[in-house]
């Protein structure tokens, strides 16, 4: 899933982005609603995840604007307000969930994917290309009883490539897709991590769906039998 994860407190947003992006996702991680305003009118997420309490604008009023503009991904609300009030304010500005504050790292990553599963997106905890299988939760492929174990990036590049079946994904394509906002990959990142995938692809029998297509992209395809 694509994340925008805002929160102003820098000891707090690395941990929750390093574990956000270890189980998987590509977090769009700031410190400021502002800047979180105008990347919600650039990008679609498929979760929000803010701080009631930020620099400008605040968590609370961020949801109740994107609500506002017609947006139904789910959202998640973190502070430390943890009175009846302050949640039935929160949940009423249109927040889907609600995490008091100091997050336990174990229960986010669960809220987490029990709201992916009210995404309009959402259409499994598993993907499929022909007898391929990508695993959301435990980040694994797996094909004639076979499994391998992908890291973080390399399941998103695979689950990128199983939203997108059998369509030519150019590097720019794979970097906008992947890499957060602010961060820069290196010349050579795709090249790289589609070679790793490939390696986990051949422990399942399917190095050869991952197709590279010359002076275009990269398509995953089950080959004609």
């Amino acid at each position: 899933m694509l994340i925008l994860l805002v929160e102003d407190d820098p000891a707090q947003l690395e941990p929750l982005r390093a574990a956000l992006t270890k189980a998987g996702h590509i977090i769009d991680a700031i410190e400021d609603g502002e800047t979180a305003q105008w990347l919600l009118s650039q990008k679609d997420y498929d979760l929000l995840i803010l701080d009631w309490m930020l620099p400008k604008v605040s968590g609370v009023d961020l949801c109740q604007e994107y609500r506002r503009a017609g947006k139904t991904a789910p959202v998640l609300i973190l502070t430390a307000k943890d009175t009846t009030s302050d949640k039935v304010y929160g949940l009423d500005a249109g927040a889907d969930d609600y995490l008091v504050k100091p997050v336990d790292i174990v229960e986010l990553l669960a809220r987490v994917r029990a709201l992916r599963r009210r995404s309009p997106l959402w259409q499994g905890d598993k993907l499929s290309l022909a007898d391929l299988h990508l695993d959301l939760n435990n980040l694994t492929i797996e094909r004639n009883q076979l499994t391998a174990q992908l890291s973080g990036r390399e399941f998103q590049l695979m689950e990128y490539l199983m939203r997108h079946p059998r369509q030519i994904l150019s590097h720019h394509q794979i970097e906008q897709a992947l890499w957060g906002w602010g961060t820069e990959p290196e010349s050579n990142a795709v090249t790289t991590l589609v070679r790793r995938l490939r390696q986990r692809l051949q422990t399942v029998g399917a190095k050869d769906w991952l197709e590279n297509v010359y002076a275009m992209g990269y398509r995953l395809d089950a080959p004609e039998r």
